[in-house]
Parts: C-alpha cells; sequence; structure tokens
C-alpha cells in the first residue's frame, strides 16, 4: 500500500532549537560527523552564493544588500539530509540583527519527502563552537586556560562548547571595542568560569594553553612570538582569500596545521599567509580517528576552520 504523504512538516523556531539543544550531546554528534566525512561517507556539494536585495535600497537601487548562500549535504546513513539556506548582509549590525542567519530544511533521505524547517542561525554556531571544543580536547595540553580574539557571538559559542568539552579554568577577552567587556561579563555569569577583557592581543595569547580567533579580520589579530610552547590556536574567522586571523609566524612555529576541509582551507588569506597548500593541512577528522595529533606538551599546533554542511546536516537532524 502507498505511503500517504505527510500533512504536515514540523517547524522549529529558535526557541525550540535552544530548548532541545544540549553542547555536551552536540559534541560527539559533530565529532562522529567529521570521521564520516574523513571516510569520505558523505555528501557535501559546492555551496552556491548570489547577491541579494539589488532595487530594495532607493538610494542604490543597482547594489545587492547581502549574498545568499545554499549549502547541501547528506551524512551516509542518517535519516535526513539537509539544505541550509543562508543570508550573509554586512549591513545588519546597524540594524541590531546578526550579520549571518541561515534557516535549514531537513528531508526524509529514504523518501525525499519534507520533514523540518528549522530556525539555523544558532545549529549554525553551536556546532561551529563544537570544533573548538573538540581541537580543545583532542589537542590541548591539559585544563585549560583560554585567550579569546574577538568578542562577538562565536567568541562565546567557542567558549561555550571549550567548557563542555574541557576543564575550562580562566578565560581572557580581546577586541577593540568595549565589547570585550560585555562578553567577558556575560560568560563569567554564564559559565562561572573567570572570565576577563584584555587590553592587548598579547594579553589574551600570552600563558593561555588554547587561543581561539573568531574574527572578521583581514590581517593577523595576535603576534604569533607571543605564543607559549604548547599552545592549540582554533582560527574560525577567516573563509575566504580576503580574510585573514594568523600571522606567519604562527604557522612557522606550529608542528602542524589541520583543517576541517583542507582544500577549502588552503584558500583562506591565513593559508595563503602562512604558504600552505591543501597538503600541507592535515584533516581535522585524522585526530577524533587517532591518526594524528599532539606528539610532545611543546607543540604549537593550529586548527583553520571554514566551516562544513556536513556538521550542519548532522546536528540538524540529531536536534
Amino acid at each position: 500500500r502507498a505511503r500517504e504523504p505527510p500533512s504536515m512538516v514540523r517547524v522549529l523556531s529558535d526557541d525550540d532549537v535552544a530548548a532541545v539543544l544540549d553542547l555536551e550531546a552536540l559534541l560527539g554528534v559533530v565529532a562522529a560527523a567529521f570521521r564520516k566525512q574523513g571516510a569520505g561517507a558523505v555528501e557535501r556539494p559546492e555551496r552556491p552564493h548570489f547577491p541579494v536585495g539589488e532595487g530594495l535600497d532607493p538610494d542604490a537601487p543597482g547594489e545587492p544588500l547581502g549574498t545568499g548562500l545554499v549549502m547541501p549535504a547528506y551524512v551516509h546513513g542518517d535519516d535526513h539530509y539537509a539544505t541550509k539556506l543562508v543570508g550573509v548582509h554586512e549591513g545588519n549590525e546597524a540594524r541590531g540583527l546578526p550579520t549571518v542567519n541561515a534557516g535549514i530544511a531537513l528531508t526524509e533521505a529514504a523518501t525525499g519527502l519534507p520533514a523540518a524547517y528549522m530556525a539555523g542561525t544558532r545549529i549554525t554556531n553551536a556546532r561551529t563552537g563544537c570544533i573548538g571544543g573538540l581541537a580543545a580536547r583532542e589537542l590541548a595540553t591539559g585544563p585549560v586556560s583560554l585567550g579569546v580574539l574577538g568578542a562577538g557571538t562565536q567568541a562565546r559559542w567557542q567558549t561555550r562548547a571549550i567548557d563542555a568539552a574541557t576543564d575550562l579554568r580562566s578565560v581572557r577577552i580581546y577586541s577593540p571595542s568595549d565589547s570585550r567587556r560585555d562578553c567577558a561579563d556575560d560568560l563569567r555569569e554564564e559559565l562561572g568560569v573567570d572570565a576577563e577583557a584584555v587590553d592587548s592581543p598579547t594579553a589574551a595569547v600570552e600563558g593561555s594553553n588554547v587561543v581561539v580567533t573568531a574574527t572578521t579580520a583581514t590581517g593577523p589579530v595576535f603576534p604569533g612570538e607571543a605564543l607559549a610552547p604548547g599552545t592549540v590556536v582554533v582560527a574560525v574567522g577567516a573563509y575566504t582569500a580576503e580574510m585573514q586571523e594568523l600571522d606567519v609566524t604562527t604557522f612557522e612555529r606550529a608542528a602542524r596545521t589541520f583543517a576541517d576541509v583542507p582544500e577549502e582551507a588552503a584558500e583562506t588569506g591565513d593559508a595563503r599567509a602562512g604558504d600552505l597548500a591543501a597538503d600541507d593541512l592535515l584533516a581535522f577528522s585524522a585526530v577524533l580517528e587517532g591518526e594524528a595529533g599532539r606528539e610532545n606538551d611543546h607543540e604549537i599546533l593550529v586548527v583553520e576552520s571554514v566551516g562544513t554542511a556536513v556538521l550542519d546536516a548532522a546536528a540538524a537532524g540529531h536536534l
């Protein structure tokens, strides 16, 4: 007997997503998705992007207001595949809105029937935070002293996930604006950790054994010579050739550089500054498989993240 198509599609608001999102559980989901990606057991087509909003601004009718992206992915064996729809609008900051917003459509992998439509911004932020959490869990030398460059939404999610994954002892946050103080206050209250705003990038980095960069910078955000031996650097901000967070010294001092998607990370401003090709970048999945990682407590290690829709699919299906 033919199955009747469902009459309704489940819709999850941001509040619904928040109600079921648990970072400790999500860390395991993201780790499993990385392992599947490393084994080639995923589908991750290229993501098209296109200008949007042209004709809406009467003062500049010929100019687009943002960029739309479509990010599809499927993890072999999962019940659903995902299509994430993303809008990147730089003008949103002046409106008091997030620059990047997303929705995720889930579809039954066995039948092609629509299953759910979910607010995707929180999912994107959380799965990206889990990259830092997993990197710190697998590669840090012990209890974590965290230095954060950036004080926006992703700085908070990186810190939350690292707190969920490790024994987080302290956080020092630097951003050129006063937002660093608000970020430190929020994290101190939310997580109950020693979180402090500092007045220079060097102050955030020195003495930290995990450093996270979560910015939109187009040049280095801290001096590589300030890194202590044994530091893990997690760079999540640069995802285009024009964006850069790490300097040449950081890569010269690093024993190894890992990436979530080596062939795409090689195209970023970070990799170009370090003269790194895709073959110079190790897949982060190898760390989770126990095939690569830290070889001694003095090594500086770098993890570069550009984002992968595989993690969106796994996280959305789980939630």
